[in-house]
């Protein structure tokens, strides 16, 4: 639009130019040194007409470099190894950083500004008073070519203190309310949950119930306040099946906040119940067989007893690794769905015949099979131990293992038909096996079969 402007205004200037020249010429031409003076004035002119173009080409209508310190895109950005951009610099590095700060004006702001300094955007934030200053977590995005040492170091300076960074993934941009109340819904629809969800809301921590009523009998964990108990790294809150629920986090402590969310947590797992997700599958077996599998919890004590009094003292021997008199006394807690999941394969008639447990333990995963003896053999193992592990993969475990017998060689098979890395270690005739969840299958075995089984 302004350009049509420029283009009017130096037109009008020039038939303005031409006019006041023709009147000159007239006055001056008629006198004794007019053509001299004619002569004068267009050289003046001429001159004058250089100097502006030669102005205008060398100072255009945007500032230089020179006087703004400046640079152009493709100089600011560090260049990978093809002469274009580095991947990291383009889309930048995600970071999870977490610093405490005086409870006082400016000094959340002064915290902004040194990382806007360093051109790390901030992507989120969430405050967590504390009774002495305010625990800031932000997800950050920065420049690839920008260690975290030298965000902690501009953070330390700007006020920071006890400041954690990590690295972060896409996950950590869904916003804080909306993982909640996702956590919330996962746990409502099964009671094998809560310790996933717990994991998932406050990272890296181990997670750990002692029963109110031990197995083995003796004396249980002192019970805790209603509203639980936070000391520092630990926490402690009353389980929702009786006993305590404890939870550590030692390279980071918990705040009021997280403190808070976790007994939201718990206390909606207690008033809901037991509870497993309803589904089964119909297989057919290498011989011809059919079985179905599905989720069972303590309400299959009864048909998971039946089968055990149909196993011979051999293979609950194997199962158990010590006297098959105790074997019953744990069933309970091996098939509550609060300790984690358990598959059983059972005939068209209803008949329990094979039970797989994926149980957490702490900050690890165990699985666990038993087949009843004229089951063995037939590929009803392999059906278990393939969907317990695909569980634990989509509930993100990074490995699963197995504690079993050296001469256990069916359960070695399964685990070896996986198709998954293992690793062995054998102590006094007791051997742990333990598969890493690749997420990329091996050539020479498909990997453990999608769960269908909720």
């Amino acid at each position: 639009m302004h350009h049509w402007r420029r283009d009017v205004v130096e037109l009008a200037a020039l038939f303005t130019a031409v006019a006041v020249a023709d009147a000159v010429a007239n006055l001056i031409g008629h006198g004794p040194d007019g053509p001299a003076l004619l002569v004068i004035s267009a050289i003046v002119l001429a001159a004058t007409a250089g100097f502006h173009v030669w102005w205008s080409r060398r100072h255009g209508h945007a500032p230089p470099v020179s006087d703004t310190g400046a640079r152009t895109a493709a100089a600011a950005r560090p260049a990978g190894p093809s002469g274009q951009p580095a991947a990291d610099e383009v889309a930048g590095v995600l970071w999870r950083m977490r610093t405490t700060v005086k409870d006082e004006p400016g000094s959340l702001a002064a915290l902004c500004t040194a990382l806007a300094e360093r051109r790390v955007d901030i992507l989120s934030l969430q405050t967590h008073p504390l009774a002495d200053g305010t625990v800031d977590e932000f997800l950050l995005r920065a420049p690839g070519t920008l260690a975290a040492a030298e965000i902690t170091r501009a953070v330390a300076l700007a006020g920071g203190t006890a400041t954690w960074i990590e690295r972060a993934d896409a996950h950590d941009l869904v916003d804080a309310p909306t993982r909640v109340l996702g956590l919330a819904a996962r746990t409502a629809l099964d009671t094998a949950e809560l310790p996933l969800a717990l994991r998932q809301l406050l990272g890296r921590c181990t997670i750990r119930t002692l029963p109110g009523a031990p197995a083995g009998g003796g004396r249980g964990p002192e019970p805790v306040p209603a509203g639980g108990v936070l000391e520092d790294t630990v926490m402690r809150l009353p389980a929702p099946e009786g006993g305590v629920l404890t939870v550590e986090r030692p390279h980071l402590p918990f705040t009021p906040t997280e403190f808070a969310r976790a007994r939201a947590l718990v206390e909606l797992d207690t008033r809901l119940g037991p509870r497993i997700p309803r589904g089964h599958d119909v297989l057919t077996l290498p011989e011809g067989d059919h079985i179905t599998v599905r989720r069972v919890d303590t309400g299959d004590l009864a048909a998971a007893r039946a089968m055990h009094d149909r196993c011979s003292p051999h293979t609950l021997g194997l199962r158990y690794h010590g006297p098959v008199g105790d074997a019953d006394r744990y069933l309970n807690h091996l098939l509550s769905p609060r300790f984690g999941r358990t598959l059983a394969a059972q005939t068209a008639s209803g008949r329990i015949v094979g039970l797989g447990h994926l149980l957490w333990d702490g900050d690890e995963t165990e699985v666990a099979l038993l087949v009843e003896d004229a089951w063995q053999q037939r590929g009803v193992g392999g059906e278990l131990l393939g969907r317990l592990v695909a569980l634990a993969a989509e509930a993100g475990c990074e490995s699963v293992y197995a504690v079993t017998k050296a001469s256990n060689t069916g359960m070695v098979a399964a685990m070896r038909g996986l198709g998954l890395p293992l690793d062995y270690q054998v102590e006094e005739g007791t051997l742990v096996i333990t598969a890493r969840l690749d997420p990329t299958p091996t050539a020479t075995a498909p990997g453990p079969r999608p769960p269908r089984l909720g």
